[in-house]
């Protein structure tokens, strides 16, 4: 079930979504245990993107209560989207939407974490690249792109010839040093990638497309899928096997949950 603040959703009110693509989201893993890693990043990434979406206040209270309410009986793990966005939102008049509303869709989870992403690099740079906003039309483009030419995903680069970020993930890289390297870049400050910089050790640099095909080993990570190898980098083979990488993916793992 979809619901929208707390009732199940129409089609109506789901429309503007549709139409409009405004609007702004997190997606959570919830847990075997039904506790969610990272949950109060979660909660303050839409605090803050709804403020710079929205220009409004969000009652994270209230995204508790929905969020527990759609997952009911649901086997876990699984995985909740929180979209928040306002169904009176119009093309037109976009500044006249002020008061968002709270939807919630849950969805059976992947394995964690999945076989390692063969990545295709991509010229491209999202809007607002701060907010996990809902317009995918560049990021999905670039991805149906790479899968057309036999990839996994794509892995952006920006205008400056420094890589940013996934298409749905953030970046990271093991140097040949054995550090890991954050890109120093326009990115998503993604809630995995933080949880990983609370706990290994990291420093944050430009990368070009040249270095990032010469580390030692690469990684994709989000909420979905943790720590996933990237196995390679257009035609350049990388080792899905790197004793940092076997770290990262332990470190993550032994995070504890937060309940809702």
């Amino acid at each position: 079930m979809v619901t929208l603040d707390g009732n199940p959703v129409s089609a109506d009110q789901l429309l503007p979504l549709a139409l409009t693509g405004l609007g702004h989201f997190t997606s959570m893993r919830v847990g075997d245990d039904g506790t969610i890693r990272g949950l109060s990043l979660h909660m303050e990434r839409l605090v803050r993107d709804c403020k710079t979406v929205w220009g409004a206040d969000l009652d994270t209270g209230r995204v508790r209560t929905y969020v527990q309410q759609s997952l009911g009986e649901r086997n876990f793990p699984c995985t909740v989207r929180v979209t928040i966005y306002d169904p009176k939102v119009e093309m037109g008049h976009p500044a006249r939407a002020d008061q968002p509303e709270i939807l919630v869709s849950v969805r059976d989870a992947g394995a964690m974490p999945p076989e390692p992403l063969r990545a295709m690099s991509v010229t491209f740079e999202r809007d607002l690249p701060e907010v996990k906003h809902v317009g995918l039309f560049g990021a999905l483009h670039a991805r149906r792109t790479a899968q057309l030419a036999g990839y996994g995903d794509a892995l952006f680069v920006g205008h400056d010839g420094f890589v940013s970020e996934g298409g749905t993930w953030n970046a990271g890289f093991i140097d040949q040093d054995g550090t890991v390297v954050w890109p120093q870049a326009p990115v998503l400050p993604g809630v995995t990638m933080a949880l990983l910089q609370q706990h290994a050790e990291h420093r944050v640099a430009t990368v070009t497309l040249e270095q990032a095909r010469a580390v030692a080993a690469a990684f994709a990570t989000n909420t979905s899928i943790g720590v996933r190898p990237l196995s390679a980098i257009d035609a350049t083979e990388l080792p899905t096997e790197h004793p940092l990488l076997s770290r990262l993916q332990e470190t993550y793992l032994s995070i504890p949950g937060e309940t809702l």
